[in-house]
């Protein structure tokens, strides 16, 4: 061992530490939970409280495990410790809430369901949970992708030709603004099942900020590089998938993340009035039959959905501008 790898050993010493104790410290807080659960005597009777309590154990364990082998798991120990303090505060408000819920009856059942009631919602009545979101997800695949092709297309040919955007701007400036729900009920009569209406609800609600942001970014690239490749004998359509659009992808990420997000919103309107299926829908029925357990599980269902989507895109965006890293600020 060089001394130069002996003087970085010394420096990475205290940050392995703090992780360390990073990392147990956020186990004490799932230790807090556990005993709030289990020695503090709850107003009512609940379900599934020793299921529970094994479950937010085995949370602690395995960061205690974590903690004590961080400078043996590499990448695991570093993850971990880099969310330690999520991890902690996700303990703590475990405790919390169950202390403002199934103990002291502060937040009154059962507008605000207790962690037990939580769990049993998910060990009981995952299959229609798990149909419910696959169906969403599929519902709201097809709308996305019509909408972002549509979209980018559209944006192409109006920072492409000025004769279609003459034509393009006006339709683009003064329908695209309008809400995708404003259309419901016209596109509930047009399209023939209520599945098709959706798909076109979020695709119209997807089309309009891609090809803002498309048309953005092909109307801002440097004219230079057109000069140069034409001046190297360069076709109109190398310029356009070679040069316009490589240049302007950035942009037409921007716009697909704003798409994604204004899409979800629309999913779980169309899917609450007209879908028979769906997270959407599903939030409907709890909300009929009084199932705020249910409806809850349904809100952190579509919250991790979205935020999975949202990481998703986020890889694939790194993945196609990974040779831009060094121009566009990330």
């Amino acid at each position: 061992m060089t001394t130069i790898d002996i003087e970085a050993e010394i420096r990475a010493e205290p940050s392995q530490g703090a992780a360390h104790r990073a990392t147990l410290l956020a186990s004490l807080g799932w230790v807090a939970a556990v005993g709030v659960l289990l020695f503090w005597p709850d107003l009512t009777f609940q379900p599934l409280v020793r299921e529970l309590a094994l479950c937010w154990s085995v949370v602690a364990a395995a960061l205690v495990l974590l903690g004590l082998g961080s400078r043996r798991l590499g990448r695991v120990g570093r993850w971990t410790a880099a969310r330690a303090p999520w991890l902690l505060a996700l303990g703590i408000g475990a405790a919390i809430w169950t202390g403002l819920t199934a103990k002291t009856g502060l937040l009154p059942q059962p507008f605000f369901p207790t962690p037990q009631a939580m769990l049993e919602v998910f060990l009981y009545d995952w299959p229609k949970i798990l149909y419910s979101a696959s169906f969403s997800v599929w519902l709201l695949a097809r709308g996305f992708f019509f909408g972002a092709v549509a979209g980018f297309l559209i944006g192409i040919g109006m920072g492409w030709s000025r004769a279609f955007s003459y034509w393009a701007t006006p339709l683009l400036r003064y329908v695209g603004p309008l809400p995708a729900t404003a259309w419901l009920p016209l596109a509930f009569f047009i399209f023939p099942t209520s599945g098709s209406a959706s798909v076109f609800l979020i695709a119209f609600s997807t089309a309009f900020p891609v090809a803002v942001l498309t048309w953005s970014g092909i109307a801002s690239v440097n004219r230079d590089y057109y000069e140069i490749a034409r001046t190297l004998g360069a076709s109109p359509l190398f310029l356009i998938t070679r040069v316009a659009i490589p240049a302007a992808l950035p942009h037409v990420f921007v716009g697909l993340f704003m798409g994604l997000s204004t899409s979800f919103a629309v999913l779980v309107v169309a899917e609450m009035l007209g879908v028979e299926a769906g997270l959407g829908w599903y939030l409907q029925w709890a909300q009929g039959w009084a199932a705020y357990a249910n409806m809850y599980a349904a809100l952190f269902v579509m919250a991790a959905m979205c935020s999975g989507l949202i990481t998703l895109l986020f890889r694939i965006r790194d993945r196609v501008l990974v040779w831009q890293k060094g121009v566009v600020r990330w």
